[in-house]
């Protein structure tokens, strides 16, 4: 029997500082997606609630988790029967720790899990501490991992997600125009060299410093695309996967199983 997921990505162009306004937006898009696709999981863009660009006044807005914030959307995915998957700002119980998060809650009303950003890019190393693990998140479809924008360029953070049983790594990005050519080739590298399906939204519009290029996508197993949106413009865009296609493709490409760890010690030295 098939394990096919079908999953809705989101592309947003937050107001800056003003998670009110986002979260009446998502929760909107969560119920116009419900009320006319079945999906299983709505992805949202990296730091959706407040914008990206937010500098010192992260520290007003970053939450707790479980906090507010989670409780709302919380209640939206019990509602719709879906996961949700969204970026937003969050602090340690140490106040003046503050992470760049992508949140996940489950169909149940719960919290699923929380990933904390590992590899931070310019500003977000002055606001943000760096995470330091990968967790896998348990799902009713079976081992997803989380990752925020600039990870998707270090191939470690997808690899060691596939290495701890992964078989859908979902993205939430806020990635840059700058890097546009970057973006699609990176999700499918990723999905290709690791048998995995990628899930990536990412955030439209622009801010003081920046302008986000969109182009949220799915990429299969063997590196094809899904779904995909071509324009830097709001809206969103689903597709349904098979998982067990995943499974198929480790076999026929050997890709994990034919790994040689000895010969790649060097991976884990400091440059």
């Amino acid at each position: 029997m098939a394990r096919e997921v079908t999953i809705a990505l989101v592309q947003l162009a937050p107001e800056l500082n003003d998670p009110a306004a986002n979260l009446r937006r998502i929760g909107d898009m969560v119920e116009r997606i419900c009320t006319t696709e079945k999906v299983d999981m709505i992805v949202f863009p990296e730091l959706v609630t407040t914008g990206y660009e937010c500098g010192l006044r992260f520290t007003d807005l970053a939450e707790l988790v479980p906090g507010p914030t989670v409780q709302l959307l919380a209640k939206d995915a019990a509602d719709f029967n879906v996961y949700l998957v969204f970026g937003m700002p969050t602090r340690a119980k140490v106040e003046t720790v503050l992470y760049d998060s992508v949140v996940m809650v489950g169909p149940e009303g719960d919290l699923v899990g929380v990933y904390h950003k590992v590899h931070l890019r310019g500003e977000e190393r002055i606001i943000f501490r760096a995470g330091y693990r990968f967790p896998i998140f348990e799902t009713a479809f079976g081992l997803v991992g989380v990752l925020a924008g600039w990870d998707l360029a270090f191939p470690e953070a997808v690899r060691s997600l596939v290495l701890e049983g992964a078989e859908l790594v979902v993205v939430a990005a806020a990635w840059e125009e700058e890097f546009k050519e970057m973006w699609q080739v990176l999700n499918r590298a990723r999905a290709l060299e690791n048998s995995v399906v990628v899930a990536a939204t990412n955030r439209v519009g622009e801010e003081p410093s920046y302008r986000f290029c969109g182009g949220s996508l799915i990429a299969g197993p063997y590196g094809e695309l899904h779904t995909v949106i071509d324009e830097a413009a709001e809206g969103y865009a689903l597709a349904t996967v098979d998982l067990d296609v995943v499974r198929e493709a480790r076999e026929k490409l050997q890709l994990i199983q034919h790994r040689e760890p000895a010969a790649y010690r060097a991976i884990v030295r400091k440059y």
